[in-house]
């Protein structure tokens, strides 16, 4: 399936190879979250 776009919108990047995920047992694509609220924290140790 090749993304679409429409005018002011910006296709997102797919996730890279290799990142460590939480609270899932498997890495996520984009596909996976289409349609659904997702929330990003971003965080860091101090």
């Amino acid at each position: 399936m090749s993304p679409r776009t429409t005018a002011g919108t910006v296709v997102a990047p797919e996730f890279v190879d290799g990142l460590d995920w939480l609270n899932t047992d498997h890495p996520l694509r984009l596909a996976d979250l289409r349609g659904k609220l997702v929330i990003l924290d971003f965080w860091t140790y101090c």
